[in-house]
């Protein structure tokens, strides 16, 4: 086996502390062969979809690599910008600010599971700027397996190939962090000062297949805790909120209740406003500016209801960095040394530098 050499490190510099903060990730480009093989590597992760590999192959490349991908264009076109893709382009902005707020102690920089950059150009980039020790910061505040997890997978396969390893710490989730949770509040908040209150306020999050929960998954259950300190914080009542989720695809059971069976049936339950926030995306994408924005606002809308409002996501908002700023700083104690122990450093590779 061949590793891939460190031969950008000296011996003797001081050891910086890298941060990745990681996303699932986008196409290149909002065509057809890019999402074929942006899909193709999404979806042939046995994280995301656990079934036999060999039935899985031939459904994934006999069927789905040849119809989803023209359709799944033309929705990322109707959300592609200038900057390109809002989720790569909201990542950036979150890099940056991150870096900003936690000035040159330690260095940022973003990656995404699938597509690029990669997971493996994002640990190569920090490596090169002298990082020895890595917290990697996957963007999902609860946990699951098919994305938490094969983040975690992405990592060590790219271990696996290294001769020199950094230090690794790893954030697993943060779904009942204060800050994080308070970075939601504010965000609500934030768009109730402009808009009003609705009715109801729903929390949607992504779904997964019901087994995956059976099985041991606590992805459920966090969801569950999120919105309940959310709503806790927000002074609501159990009648004024609701947890649902999104995007399931197939015809296997998914967790419950859905969010699109759930609009359509609130204004026939007497439910004529609502507001959305989707508390486990941390920067807006497809799902949350053409699904829950324009599919699902349709819905509500089509069977009677009056008002609907999506809350942004936290995004690149001061409150969000905060808290993320918190979790890093939290999750590197020890890594980072006083002013003292810096200048001693610097005085020590000085030495050795000399010495040779």
């Amino acid at each position: 086996m061949t590793f891939i050499n460190s031969s950008s490190y000296t011996h003797g510099h001081h050891e910086r502390v890298g941060v990745l903060i990681t996303n699932l990730g986008t196409p290149d480009q909002p065509t057809k062969s890019s999402l074929k093989q942006y899909l193709k590597e999404f979806l042939s992760d046995p994280r995301v979809v656990e079934m036999p590999r060999l039935l899985w192959w031939l459904i994934l490349n006999g069927i789905i690599l040849r119809i989803r991908p023209a359709k799944s264009a033309k929705a990322y076109q109707s959300v592609w910008t200038e900057t390109g893709s809002p989720l790569m382009a909201i990542t950036k902005q979150q890099a940056v600010a991150l870096q900003a707020k936690l000035g040159e102690s330690v260095v940022v920089e973003y990656a995404m599971r699938y597509g690029n950059p990669s997971v493996g150009n994002g640990i190569q980039t920090l490596l090169d700027k002298g990082v020895r020790k890595l917290l990697v910061v996957p963007l999902y505040p609860q946990y699951c397996a098919s994305t938490t997890a094969s983040t975690f997978d992405a990592i060590a396969h790219d271990f696996c190939q290294r001769r020199w390893l950094p230090e690794l710490r790893f954030v697993s989730h943060y779904h009942d962090q204060p800050d994080y949770i308070q970075a939601c509040v504010e965000q609500i908040k934030h768009h109730w000062q402009q808009h009003g209150q609705a009715e109801k306020l729903i929390f949607s999050y992504h779904g997964i297949p019901e087994r995956y929960l059976n099985q041991g998954d606590p992805y459920y259950c966090e969801c569950q805790k999120t919105s309940r300190l959310i709503a806790s914080q927000l002074g609501l009542s159990k009648e004024q909120y609701l947890t649902s989720f999104q995007s399931r695809f197939g015809r296997e059971q998914w967790l419950q209740p859905y969010t699109d069976e759930t609009l359509k049936a609130l204004p026939t339950q007497g439910t004529k406003s609502v507001q959305l926030f989707c508390p486990g995306f941390a920067a807006d994408c497809l799902e949350t500016i053409e699904e829950i924005n324009v599919e699902n606002r349709h819905y509500f809308l089509d069977a009677g209801g009056e008002k609907f409002d999506y809350i942004a996501a936290l995004n690149a908002e001061p409150w969000h960095i905060e808290a993320l700023a918190k979790i890093v700083a939290t999750n590197i104690s020890g890594w980072t040394p006083d002013n003292s122990e810096r200048a001693l450093q610097v005085e020590q590779a000085k030495l050795l530098g000399a010495e040779r």
